[in-house]
Order: C-alpha cells, then sequence, then structure tokens
C-alpha cells in the first residue's frame, strides 16, 4: 500500500502520541519539600520533578511550609491519590515518623532529602548533605577569614531540625578551639531571611563590636547582611550555608557574605527519583537508607562556577 506524505505524518503523530503516553504512565510520584520561597527548596523540587518526567512519571509538587500538619495532609493525599512514592523533604524529624508508617503501611514507599528523621526504616531512603562535614568547612573558612579573633554571632536554624543542631555542633567544635573567638549571640531565626533581620538589628545594639557572623543557612546569612548594610558595618564578615546563586552574588560582589558551604540540593532530589523508580522497578532498595552526600566550600576561588546549587567543572 503506497502512503500519501499526510497519511505519513498522521501515522507519525500517532505514534509519537502513543509512545508519549508509554513513556509517562508509570504513575505519581509526590514531591513535598518546605516552601519554594527559599530557592534550595525550590531547587530541589525541580530537581526531583524534571528527573521524575524524564523517567516516565507524572508529579504532584506541593510545599508543607515547615508546618507538620500541612505535610501530613499532603502526605495523605499522596496516598489517597495512589501515589508509586514520595520524595519528601520533612517538616520535622519527629512528627513525620508517624506520617511516613502511614504511607508505608499503604504500600506508598518514602525518600527522605536534606533532612533526617529519627527512625530508620520508615523510608526507603535518607539521602542527606553531611552537615557536619560541611559545617566543619564553613567554621574554618570563618575562623580564617577573621584571623582566628574577634566577637562573632551565630544564627540557628529551626529548633525541630536536626540539620539546625548538627550544623551547629560542627561549627563549634572548630570554633571552640580559638581562644580568641567569643560568642556574643546565639539565636535562632527559624531558617528565615526577615527574622534574621530583625535579629541582627537586636543583636547589634546591644553587640556593636561584632566581626563576623556564621549562619545555619545562606536564607538567614542574607537577613544578616541587610541588617549589617543597613548599620553600615559593611566589614563585617558572614559565612552561610547551602549554596544559594543570591549568596553566590554577594561573595562575587565583594559583599558582607564572603563564603558558603554548598549542599547539593538538585543532585540530592534527582538521586531521590532515581533511587524511587529502581526500588519500584525492581522492588528493592538500590542502597542502603542513611545516605550521605560530602559538602563543599564556595568562596572567592569558585562561586562564579555556583548555579542552581550546582557547582561546575
Amino acid at each position: 500500500m503506497k502512503l500519501t506524505l499526510r497519511t505519513t505524518l498522521i501515522m507519525a503523530a500517532l505514534i509519537g502520541a502513543s509512545g508519549l503516553a508509554h513513556a509517562a504512565d508509570k504513575g505519581l510520584i509526590a514531591i513535598i519539600t518546605p516552601s519554594h520561597d527559599n530557592p534550595f527548596f525550590k531547587a530541589e523540587a525541580d530537581g526531583a520533578a524534571e528527573k521524575a518526567k524524564a523517567l516516565g512519571y507524572t508529579t504532584l509538587v506541593a510545599s508543607h511550609d515547615d508546618d507538620v500538619n500541612k505535610q501530613n495532609q499532603l502526605i495523605e493525599t499522596a496516598i489517597a491519590r495512589k501515589a508509586k512514592a514520595i520524595i519528601l523533604d520533612n517538616a520535622g524529624a519527629d512528627a513525620t515518623i508517624g506520617p511516613l508508617e502511614k504511607a508505608k503501611a499503604a504500600g506508598v514507599p518514602a525518600f527522605l532529602i536534606d533532612r533526617e528523621v529519627n527512625k530508620t526504616g520508615v523510608a526507603v531512603a535518607q539521602i542527606v548533605s553531611n552537615n557536619y562535614q560541611g559545617a566543619q568547612l564553613g567554621a574554618e573558612k570563618f575562623a580564617k577569614l577573621l584571623n582566628g579573633k574577634g566577637e562573632y554571632v551565630e544564627l540557628l536554624g529551626r529548633e525541630s531540625d536536626t540539620n539546625a543542631h548538627v550544623r551547629s555542633q560542627g561549627y563549634h567544635d572548630v570554633l571552640d578551639d580559638y581562644p580568641d573567638m567569643k560568642m556574643v549571640a546565639q539565636q535562632s531565626a527559624n531558617w528565615s531571611q526577615t527574622e534574621a533581620f530583625t535579629r541582627m538589628e537586636s543583636i547589634l545594639q546591644t553587640n556593636p563590636n561584632i566581626v563576623g557572623v556564621i549562619s545555619g543557612n545562606d536564607t538567614m546569612a542574607l537577613g544578616a547582611e541587610a541588617a549589617l548594610k543597613a548599620a553600615g558595618k559593611t566589614n563585617v564578615i558572614v559565612v552561610g550555608f547551602d549554596g544559594s546563586d543570591y549568596v553566590r552574588d554577594s561573595i562575587v560582589n565583594n559583599g558582607n557574605i564572603k563564603a558558603t558551604v554548598l549542599q547539593p540540593g538538585w543532585q540530592q532530589a534527582q538521586m531521590a527519583v532515581s533511587q524511587a523508580d529502581y526500588y519500584l522497578t525492581h522492588g528493592k532498595a538500590e542502597k542502603t537508607e542513611k545516605q550521605l552526600m560530602d559538602c563543599v566550600l564556595i568562596d572567592s576561588s569558585n562561586a562564579k562556577k555556583l548555579s542552581l546549587f550546582n557547582l561546575s567543572k
């Protein structure tokens, strides 16, 4: 049978559409993170969604905004919609355990990124940055920038977040060995830029002689930098943690922020989706549950190579 050009094109289109349908019939993956207002969490969500779609899944992308109740509702929604898997950056190391147990009982495997929970066996994977190793990198750079002396401030993350405690411990296991460095204030700003700005304004009123600020994440570092600039303190050095493009720009443009610690959020999220696909395909985990990814120091020597929480070579 001789085919006309039009018939050939229609058949090709139908075959193509069939192929797309086949490629996208693997089911739903729910991707749940903290607020996308934070570029790190947005990068996680975008990275996971990109990988899921490339592997043939549809996605449900949502934010729990660090609200445990909202997170639990989103997990319930994923279960009700018969999601094949959940990719989760959780809202609480303890409060998340029950919802994960419920998801597991419903046959929906979970793959955690960035933040751990305080129990093993409720998730197939917990892929997190080596926060202690990264914090030590940041603290060593901070001490070097301050020449090992002077008064400094620490901004802590959310109290319920394991990462906040691990990073702080990593900082102090380095900085406490410097007898001429004195921490004059330590306050939680709950990972928030706005709260960090307010905290720094208040701290500066009682501690006008500080020479440095070490922060549990980049978002708080940016808030601290804004407060310092508003007070005319352009020589106070700030070190963050995450590796955001906004902090990169401050480093490159000689702002208060001189360094940060990159945790590869995009890579973690894509790895979690790949492991979910492996699990769903093979019926078993590809790797052990607890997985640590080393962090990288970002300063003036390599900041220009940083983009979307990924360091180019």
